[in-house]
C-alpha cells in the first residue's frame, strides 16, 4: 500500500468539494442536524432543518418544546421518536450546565443524550475547527475495505485512523472517505473499475490476484 498521505492526496484531487454536507450556522444547529442524520440522508436532514431552524435554533427554544412537538417537526427523518427525546434532553442539559451553549470538548459532548463519539467529533471538527476523526458507516466501511485499518468497530476504527493519518488531516480525511463511500466505494457494489486508488486497495487486490 502507498503511504496514507499519497492516498489522501489522490482522494483530495478526486473530491475537491469534500466537506460537511449538513447545513448549519451555529454549533448547536450542527449538533441537532448530526443527531437527525442517524440512518438518514444529509439531503433529507437539510430539508427538515431548513424549516425547523427558522422556528427554533437554540437549546433554550428546543428545551421548551414537548417531545411530541419535536417529533412532529422531524418525523420525516426516521427514528423520530427516539431522536426527539434525545434532542429534548440534550437541549435541557445544555441549558442547565452550559448556559445553552454547545461545549467544545469531546468529554463534555459525549455526556449529552444521543451524542456518541461520531456526533461529538463531527461537531468538534466542523463547528470548532478542531482536529477530530469522526467515523460513520461510510468511514468505517471504506477505511477497512481499502486496508487503511483492520477493525471490527467504529470506535476502534477511529483510534487506528488517528494513528495512521497525520493529525492535521484527520478532519478532512473524514469527508474524503465519506465522499468516496458515497460516490465510488459504495456499500453493496463498489465501482472498483473507476476507482482512482484501486491499485492501493486491499479489497480490489484480493479480488484481482
Amino acid at each position: 500500500m502507498k503511504d496514507v498521505n499519497e492516498i489522501l492526496d489522490v482522494l483530495e484531487k478526486t473530491y475537491p468539494d469534500a466537506k460537511c454536507e449538513l447545513n448549519y450556522t451555529t454549533p448547536f444547529e450542527l449538533l441537532i442536524a448530526t443527531i437527525l442524520s442517524a440512518q438518514c440522508t444529509d439531503v433529507r436532514v437539510n430539508k427538515v432543518t431548513e424549516e425547523l431552524f427558522k422556528k427554533y435554533n437554540t437549546a433554550k427554544a428546543f428545551s421548551k418544546l414537548s417531545v411530541e412537538q419535536i417529533s412532529e417537526e422531524i418525523k420525516s427523518c426516521g427514528l423520530y421518536k427516539s431522536k426527539s427525546q434525545k434532542i429534548k434532553a440534550t437541549s435541557e442539559m445544555l441549558c442547565e450546565l452550559y448556559d445553552g451553549q454547545v461545549p467544545g470538548t469531546l468529554d463534555e459532548l459525549v455526556k449529552l443524550p444521543g451524542v456518541g463519539r461520531k456526533t461529538a467529533n463531527v461537531v468538534l471538527s466542523n463547528a470548532f475547527n478542531q482536529d477530530a476523526m469522526a467515523v460513520d458507516t461510510h468511514v468505517f466501511r471504506v477505511a477497512n475495505r481499502i486496508g487503511l485499518v483492520q477493525t471490527q468497530t467504529p470506535e476502534k476504527t477511529e483510534f487506528e485512523l488517528m494513528d495512521v493519518i497525520p493529525k492535521k488531516r484527520w478532519s478532512h480525511s473524514h469527508h474524503l472517505l465519506i465522499f468516496h463511500g458515497r460516490r465510488i466505494c459504495k456499500a453493496r457494489k463498489p465501482e472498483c473499475e473507476i476507482c482512482p486508488i484501486k491499485n492501493d486497495c486491499s479489497y480490489y487486490k484480493e479480488g484481482n490476484d
